[in-house]
C-alpha cells in the first residue's frame, strides 16, 4: 500500500509538472517581445538530484551562493590540473581549457577540454564533487561516532549506556540479533556482522544527511546509482567468496528438480545461475530507486507553486499551502523510508549471505 501510493504520487507530480512546464515553454508568435525565461520544473529536479562541482546554497537573485569544491584533472594533452570549482563561475566559463559541458553536449554536467577545433575531450577526473564531499563527510561523522562509543566498552560492559551510546545499543543489538544472527546462524554470523553493521549505519546516515536541506545536508548521495552500484558489489564478492560447496552445487543441479528441465536444455542451471547476478542488481536499484522517488516528489510538489505562480499569484498561492502540506507529510515518510530502506538493504545481505553458506543436511552431518 505504502509503495503504491509513492509511485502514485511520483507519477501525479511528474506528469502535471511536466505538463504545465510544456505549456510554458510554447513558441513565442512572431513580433512579440520575448517573455522572461519560464521555470522550468525538470531542470531544477534534475539540477537537485544530479551530482555538481559545487555545493550549491541559495540564489539571491542573480548571485550564486555556494561552496566550491577542489577540481582534480589529468589530461592526456597537458597533465594534471587542480583548480577550485569558482574558477568555472557556476559552469558558465572556461578556465584552462577546462569548462562544463552544456546541455546540448553529451557529457552534459561534466567538465570537458576543449581542444582547438572544438572539440570536447572527457579528462579523467578525480575531482571532490558534492557527493564525494558527502561521502568523506558521512565517513568522518561515523568514525568520530563509533570510536567515542566504543571507549566507553573498553573499561567493560558493566556500565549503563548513556547519551548517543544508550540510542545506538539497541539498534546494535537489533541488527545482530534479528537481521544478521537469524539469517547466517548462530556459528557464522561474527563473520559478517562488522561488514553488515556498516553497511546499515552508512546508509541510515546518507540518507537522512540527504533530508537536510542546508549544508552538510541536501546531497543525493545514497540516491547516485553508483554508490548504491558499489555497495552491491561489496555484497556481491562477499557471497562469491564465502559460498559453500552445496552452494555452488545447486546452482547447477538443484536438487527436487525434474531432469527434463536440466537436460538436454540447462534450463533450472541457467535460472540459478542469473539468480547470483539479479540479487545485487535488486540490491542497487531498489536503494536507488526509492531515496531518489523522495527526492524527485518533494521537488515536484515545490516546483507546482512556481508553475501556478506564473500563471496567476492567487493559484501560485493557493497551492503553496497544498504543497507544503504534501512536503511536510512527504518529509515525514522519507524519515521512516530512510531507516526502512537501510534494514531492507542489510537484510537482504545478511539473506544472501547466508543462502550461500548454507550446506546440504547429509553434507553437514558428516563435517561434524
Amino acid at each position: 500500500m505504502l509503495k503504491a501510493f509513492r509511485t502514485f504520487l511520483i507519477f501525479s507530480a511528474f506528469v502535471l509538472a511536466t505538463f504545465l512546464t510544456v505549456k510554458a515553454e510554447e513558441p513565442i508568435a512572431a513580433g512579440v517581445e520575448p517573455a522572461v525565461e519560464k521555470f522550468n520544473a525538470s531542470k531544477l529536479i534534475m539540477e537537485h538530484i544530479a551530482d555538481s562541482y559545487e555545493w550549491h546554497i541559495a540564489k539571491i537573485g542573480s548571485t550564486h551562493v555556494s561552496i566550491p569544491l577542489p577540481v582534480i584533472l589529468y589530461s592526456s594533452r597537458s597533465g594534471f590540473h587542480f583548480f577550485i570549482s569558482s574558477k568555472l563561475h557556476h559552469g558558465t566559463e572556461s578556465f584552462s581549457g577546462f569548462r562544463v559541458a552544456g546541455e546540448e553536449s553529451k557529457y552534459k554536467g561534466k567538465i570537458v577540454e576543449v581542444a582547438p577545433d572544438g572539440t570536447e575531450i572527457r579528462p579523467f577526473d578525480f575531482s571532490i564533487t558534492k557527493n564525494v564531499m558527502s561521502l568523506f563527510i558521512s565517513i568522518i561523522f561515523l568514525l568520530l561516532l563509533f570510536t567515542s562509543i566504543a571507549r566507553r566498552y573498553k573499561d567493560g560492559f558493566d556500565r549503563p549506556p548513556k547519551g548517543i551510546q544508550s540510542w545506538l545499543e539497541p539498534v546494535v543489538l537489533f541488527i545482530r540479533d534479528d537481521v544478521v544472527k537469524a539469517s547466517i546462524g548462530e556459528e557464522k554470523y561474527r563473520k559478517y556482522l562488522p561488514y553488515l553493521l556498516t553497511v546499515f549505519f552508512f546508509i541510515l546516515i546518507n540518507n537522512l544527511m540527504g533530508l537536510i536541506p542546508i549544508v552538510p545536508g541536501g546531497a543525493n548521495l545514497t540516491g547516485n546509482i553508483a554508490v548504491t552500484m558499489v555497495l552491491a558489489l561489496i555484497t556481491f564478492v562477499i557471497i562469491l567468496f564465502s559460498g559453500s560447496k552445496d552452494y555452488y552445487t545447486h546452482l547447477v543441479n538443484a536438487p527436487g528438480i525434474p531432469w527434463w528441465l536440466k537436460l538436454p536444455i540447462p534450463l533450472m542451471p541457467f535460472v540459478e545461475i542469473m539468480g547470483v547476478f539479479t540479487k545485487p542488481f535488486v540490491l542497487m536499484v531498489r536503494l536507488f530507486a526509492n531515496i531518489t522517488a523522495g527526492h524527485i516528489i518533494a521537488l515536484g510538489f515545490y516546483s507546482l507553486i512556481f508553475i501556478f505562480g506564473e500563471k496567476s499569484i492567487y493559484a501560485g498561492f493557493g497551492v503553496s499551502i497544498v504543497s507544503i502540506l504534501f512536503t511536510i507529510f512527504m518529509g515525514l515518510l522519507e524519515l521512516l523510508v530512510a531507516f526502512i530502506q537501510a534494514y531492507v538493504f542489510t537484510l537482504l545481505s545478511a539473506l544472501y549471505i547466508g543462502m550461500a553458506l548454507e550446506q546440504h543436511e547429509e553434507h553437514a552431518e558428516k563435517s561434524h
